[in-house]
């Protein structure tokens, strides 16, 4: 987890009007394994490009590359990697909601790997101005962040030594919260999968632990 890096980019910032509490605007879906990797954000939107927020009001999106790259609480590793799977498409997603309680959107970002779509690293940044300051950061594979009812959901696969890619053993769940100054573990759910006859995974009774 990193916090108080502030990275600046010459683009338009957000129109306040997402509704308190909402899970924001987001662009591609979660990962999964063998998903397709053209469904990744774009590099480069346009200037005037724009999407509805819950409210109505127009919503201006971000750089995600551009942005990561300029961060110098960024890994070397993933700013090498984050090169077009195919065409202009990153294997980048992008999400806007509220997770800090800024009056002015977050930017979830979650950077992908082009061979499997597996979450490589996911990062928050929290506007000011014509600013982003980086508040959150977990590049430890596999990865992937979303907002949920205006908390920081981190959902992370985990894998056993003999586990296929497409198999994981389990999964953790965790929930963060913004205190006004970084964010905070409030609960981890723990959940163990079980092999089926058809090959596939059964989620095993899960465990939470709230802090």
């Amino acid at each position: 987890m990193s916090a108080g890096t502030v990275v600046l980019v010459g683009i338009a910032v957000f129109a306040v009007g997402c509704a308190t509490g909402g899970t924001g605007l987001r662009d591609g879906g979660p990962a999964r394994s063998g998903e397709a990797v053209a469904r990744a954000t774009p590099n480069a939107p346009s200037a005037d490009a724009s999407t509805a927020s819950s409210s109505g009001t127009p919503l201006k999106k971000v750089d995600p590359v551009a942005l990561l790259k300029a961060d110098p609480k960024v890994s070397s590793e993933i700013k090498r990697d984050l090169k077009p799977c195919t065409g202009k498409e990153y294997p980048v997603d992008v999400s806007y909601g509220r997770v800090t309680g800024s009056p002015v959107v977050d930017v979830v970002i979650n950077v992908l790997s082009c061979a499997d779509a597996l979450g490589r690293g996911s990062f928050v940044y929290r506007a000011d101005g014509a600013k982003y300051e980086n508040v959150f950061s977990d590049e430890q594979p596999p990865v992937y962040a979303e907002i949920d009812r205006g908390d920081l959901v981190v959902t992370k696969q985990v894998y056993g030594k003999s586990d296929a890619l497409a198999y994981p053993s389990g999964e953790d769940v965790i929930t963060y919260r913004w205190n006004g100054e970084k964010f905070t573990e409030q609960d981890r759910v723990h959940s163990e999968y079980s092999n089926v006859s058809d090959g596939g995974v059964q989620p095993a009774p899960a465990t939470s632990q709230k802090n």
